[in-house]
């Protein structure tokens, strides 16, 4: 089973870029995405969610030298 995400948002901080023993890049980063409403009340509202990202091998090295 294959779950598939698309996050658009903010980049939290440059991303940590590692390698595992065997040389294979890790790449670990944060995005914040937000949304905003109006509540019952008609005030506006925001929430803003950061979500962790973890990207290996060659989407690792695209991520460090873009992000």
């Amino acid at each position: 089973m294959l779950n598939k995400v698309m996050l658009i948002g903010n980049l939290g901080r440059d991303p940590e870029v590692r390698s595992t023993p065997s040389g294979q890049q890790v790449a670990n980063f944060t995005v914040a995405t937000s949304r905003r409403w109006k509540d019952r009340d008609g005030n506006k509202q925001e929430k803003t969610e950061w979500h962790a990202v973890v990207v290996w091998g060659r989407q690792a090295e695209i991520a460090a030298q873009y992000l």
